[in-house]
């Protein structure tokens, strides 16, 4: 079975066997996300067909990766309501596998 996980130095932020690859990048479920080790940012990006994407930054053994992940809470596109609330992260911040 196939999984993908989102790792900070050896700390699991998101662990699922579903998720949905856009552009390159994973999204995880938000059930499968550490929410603990979350906290809101007040950072928003907009992209032209998926929307406003709202961030999170990461925090892990007393470290703050700012900015390392992000969801869209209300998808523009109807192609992108399939990622509404899923949870990616950046890939130069985040370690992503999935096999």
């Amino acid at each position: 079975m196939s999984r993908a996980t989102a790792t900070v130095n050896g700390t699991r932020i998101a662990d699922t066997d579903e998720w949905e690859t856009v552009e390159g990048n994973i999204y995880f479920p938000p059930s499968s996300v550490n929410k603990s080790l979350l906290s809101e940012s007040s950072t928003t990006t907009v992209c032209p067909w998926k929307g406003t994407a709202s961030y999170y930054d990461i925090n892990v053994d007393g470290k703050e990766l700012k900015d390392a992940a992000w969801y869209y809470p209300q998808p523009k596109d109807e192609k992108a309501k399939k990622i509404r609330d899923f949870v990616a992260f950046y890939k130069s911040k985040v370690e992503i596998q999935s096999s």
